[in-house]
């Protein structure tokens, strides 16, 4: 997310970090190449220039100038201005004081917009708000199906309006029946079309005058630009909207559309999907997003996906087998597994400030797994102690997870590091605060055997 982006700034505050004092010059010139990344991020040519111009007047300003860091204070006022970009502070759904509170996501073909609804749902039920899943795209073959499908997968109950033909006639029942079901939240999954048209917008328009959304959140793919920043003024413009769901932000290297979003439409990104599983849904953070863009991680995000994926009552545990010498090589494989619950690792190290900018040649999934299989391959006492493991145990070892000596060799060298790190790090109490062992899970340049 935002690689490209993230790169170019981080090339060219280095260079502004490089001068003792700065001088119009010098911020003109990096300024003049922040407006260049921004372009070639596909950012909107309005919101670069607006942008653009209220850094250069805060960075010309005499305290900044005369400061004894000034390239640091450049780069505060940009990260202070990114987080108005892309709108101030978080938006949450507004959830009506008499439930059931009534959503509907609009948006065009191949957004997501079915999957991303099965993933609110999923976020709302969580929340208490037991949520009611309503397909009322009539069109696109199999659309009713597939949002049948995550429901189950989910066990989020799924309106089956079957015979009914009319969109607004299955939003209309559907009411009925979560009110019977006594369901807090319903969201209902409208058409979309391949390109925006007259038919389209009266159909939206129709359900919205019938059944009256609390919310109207309109789906974008992130990964389209300034297509999905047009589709977004349209849908405001013709609908109305409440709040913007960008899609495929984990595979939008570029970012113009979420830096630009917000100030076309005036409307906030309320969340971003960042994968293709029904958990993959995050709150939108201006100020953690604007973090990532400048390299500067996102520790909350990082926390808050650590506390949910780890079981208090195992970090505990894991607390009191560190201080005790005792974590083995069974503890190790249970945090790995753990991490992977977090999600997509590349995703994760993206949060934890500096470990972004790993080679994917060093940390990736596939090493995970491949310690995984190396440690699965050992007999309970071997995982258990591993300073039985001799040659020949390792020969077996290797052939029974289909790696080489030298990698159970690796992994065995690098555990016994690994343990003496994480020995240091409870006594800075990194740990009790959270919640886990190691530094940041063992993950980084010369902790784990990548």
């Amino acid at each position: 997310m935002f690689e490209n982006l993230s790169g170019k700034l981080e090339s060219i505050f280095k260079k502004l970090r490089g001068y003792g004092r700065l001088n119009e010059d010098n911020i003109r010139e990096a300024l003049r190449e922040v407006r260049i990344a921004l372009l070639e991020a596909d950012v909107n040519l309005t919101v670069v220039k607006e942008f653009i111009e209220k850094v250069r007047i805060r960075a010309i300003d005499q305290e900044v100038m005369s400061s004894l860091t000034p390239g640091q204070q450049v780069i505060k006022i940009v990260h202070e201005e990114l987080i108005s970009v892309l709108g101030g502070a978080s938006s949450r759904i507004v959830m009506a004081q008499k439930p059931p509170t009534i959503i509907m996501t609009v948006g065009l073909q191949g957004s997501g917009k079915t999957t991303t609804s099965a993933k609110l749902a999923k976020k709302l039920s969580k929340d208490g708000q037991l949520p009611f899943l309503v397909p009322a795209d009539v069109y696109r073959p199999a659309a009713i199906d597939q949002l049948k499908t995550l429901g189950k997968e989910i066990g989020i109950p799924v309106f089956d309006g079957d015979g009914i033909l009319s969109p607004v006639e299955i939003c209309k029942k559907s009411l009925i029946e979560a009110s019977k079901k006594g369901c807090r939240s319903i969201i209902i999954d409208t058409a979309g079309r391949l390109h925006i048209d007259d038919t389209l917008m009266k159909e939206l328009k129709n359900i919205k005058d019938e059944i009256t959304p609390h919310e109207t959140l309109l789906v974008a793919d992130a990964m389209t630009g300034q297509d999905a920043v047009n589709a977004a003024k349209t849908f405001n413009e013709y609908v109305g909207i409440d709040g913007i769901i960008l899609t495929k932000m984990d595979g939008d290297a570029r970012g113009g559309a979420a830096l630009s979003i917000r100030h076309v439409t005036g409307k906030p990104i309320k969340f971003i999907g960042m994968g293709e599983k029904t958990d993959q849904l995050e709150q939108f953070y201006p100020d953690r997003i604007a973090s990532r863009i400048l390299g500067m991680g996102d520790v909350l995000s990082f926390i808050e996906k650590a506390e949910a994926s780890f079981n208090e009552e195992t970090a505990k545990r894991m607390q009191k087998k560190i201080k005790e010498d005792s974590f083995s090589l069974k503890d190790l494989r249970e945090q790995l597994m753990q991490i992977k619950n977090m999600g997509p690792l590349d995703h994760i190290l993206n949060m934890i400030p500096g470990m972004g900018k790993l080679d994917n040649k060093e940390v990736n999934e596939k090493d995970l797994q491949r310690i995984v299989a190396i440690i699965d391959s050992m007999t309970e006492r071997e995982r258990s102690n591993s300073t039985i493991i001799n040659g020949s145990r390792k020969k077996r070892i290797a052939r029974g997870s289909g790696t080489e000596v030298w990698e159970v060799n690796r992994v065995l060298k690098q555990f016994v590091q690994m343990k003496k790190m994480m020995k240091q790090f409870s006594k800075l109490g990194f740990m009790k605060k959270m919640g886990m062992p190691g530094n940041m899970f063992g993950i980084g340049r010369g902790m784990l055997p990548f």
